[in-house]
């Protein structure tokens, strides 16, 4: 897995993608991915430092999982079939770690709202940055 830092985020006021762009934290390659309005305005709120008035989605899940003893330890992109990425997030309580299949977008979101680390596996970065 290489962790990867938030890289900047694209909000298209007049289309419908938005990009979210992940940066190798240890090296150079670039990982865009697109993500759902939602997902970007959740993301750039939080990089603004703009709390919303009530939980959001992303904050209710992180509430959600802290209420049952549960912390986001790290998000994972860990795949990339048919043009379509998977992710995981991986949530510790003491020595057990759930793994939870997420959309990409989400976990992004969510590893943002709680400042948890981010990874991609190798073979997707190689997948996504054949020149890199």
């Amino acid at each position: 897995m290489i962790r990867m830092e938030l890289s900047r985020i694209l909000i298209r006021e007049t289309d419908d993608t938005h990009i979210v762009e992940l940066r190798e934290a240890d090296g150079e390659r670039v990982f865009p991915i697109v993500i759902g309005l939602n997902e970007a305005a959740a993301i750039e709120r939080r990089l603004m430092g703009q709390e919303p008035p009530r939980p959001q989605t992303h904050e209710l899940l992180a509430n959600v999982i802290g209420e049952l003893g549960y912390q986001l330890e790290r998000v994972v992109i860990s795949d990339l079939q048919n043009h379509t990425f998977y992710a995981r997030l991986y949530l510790g309580n003491g020595d057990q770690v759930v793994d939870i299949d997420s959309r990409p977008s989400d976990a992004i979101a969510l590893g943002v709202a709680t400042d948890v680390p981010i990874f991609v596996e190798e073979h997707v970065l190689e997948e996504v940055c054949p020149d890199q």
